[in-house]
């Protein structure tokens, strides 16, 4: 492992591979209750590879997955790791709107917490969708009892993003509500603009000196990263769907390399629960207030 003073937050948005936006053509939401359900294998599988390398995460469990197999939740929090909230349905937040973001959130926290007995006090909203349009969902996760989030992706992209936001981890000083700590993603500079290196589907489509090689210059400034991936990429034998083109390459290229690439950056690099993360206090930010 890298001799550092810098501890990165390691995350696992716990959900199935049918839950992702990318397969709803071909597994629209009115027929999960009738999908294969594989999470919980693969679940158990990326346990004993963390508690091999001695490593804890934060592991991010969708409503639903808790709901069907509650066994991942006690599970998770047996081995030690920290329990964070994925929202129940995996919708994502502009589609629900306020009211409907705000049940949403509710409702997965007090599931996860009676299952747990543990309180839950991160979040990560799905596809990432916390960004410069719906950042009215951040006083929401406040008042529904989390004390921290890590859903704002601060780059440009199709689906998600927030590319005026730090990019590094902030206090957020919410009017009338209690304040909330965000984690960004982690990204690279390059050519003027800030770029995703978090892992997930950057990890699986690009060399592994592009996650790397980030981690390492976040270190280097004495900055922890925040990084991520979803049991299903490490699931190289789930059903293969025929989704199209780019929207086939986006969800399956490089999943049986991905084990090997987390393998090798626990190796490299020192992580831990991204609610361990420590923020400046002098690092505080209005998030209704940026342009």
């Amino acid at each position: 492992m890298t001799t550092t003073a810098v501890r990165h937050g390691l995350s696992f948005d716990i959900e199935e591979a049918f839950h992702a936006l990318n397969m709803w053509s071909v597994t629209p939401p009115d027929t999960w209750a009738d999908q294969d359900s594989r999470v919980e294998a693969v679940t158990d599988r990326i346990l004993a590879l963390l508690d091999a390398h001695d490593v804890r995460a934060t592991f991010f469990v969708l409503g639903l997955v808790a709901e069907r197999t509650p066994g991942v939740v006690t599970r998770i929090v047996e081995a030690g790791h920290e329990l964070g909230s994925h929202g129940y349905s995996h919708r994502m937040a502009g589609d629900l709107g306020q009211e409907g973001f705000e049940q949403d959130v509710r409702r997965a926290r007090g599931l996860l917490q009676d299952i747990s007995g543990e309180p839950v006090d991160g979040f990560r909203a799905s596809t990432f969708s916390i960004g410069k349009g719906t950042r009215w969902a951040l006083p929401v996760l406040a008042h529904a009892g989390h004390t921290w989030d890590s859903s704002v992706f601060p780059v440009r992209h199709d689906r998600y993003g927030d590319p005026v936001f730090p990019w590094h981890a902030v206090h957020l000083d919410i009017p009338d509500a209690p304040p909330l700590r965000e984690y960004p993603l982690l990204t690279r500079p390059a050519l003027g603009r800030r770029w995703p290196a978090a892992g997930g589907g950057y990890l699986r489509l690009l060399p592994l000196r592009l996650v790397d090689g980030a981690l390492e210059r976040s270190e280097a400034g004495g900055e922890p990263g925040i990084i991520y991936l979803h049991p299903w990429e490490l699931d190289h034998e789930q059903p293969r769907h025929a989704l199209g083109g780019l929207r086939t390459f986006r969800h399956y290229f490089g999943i049986e390399r991905v084990e090997a690439k987390l393998s090798r950056l626990l190796e490299r690099h020192a992580f831990g629960p991204i609610g361990e993360v420590p923020v400046p206090e002098d690092r505080r930010l209005d998030p209704m207030t940026l342009a």
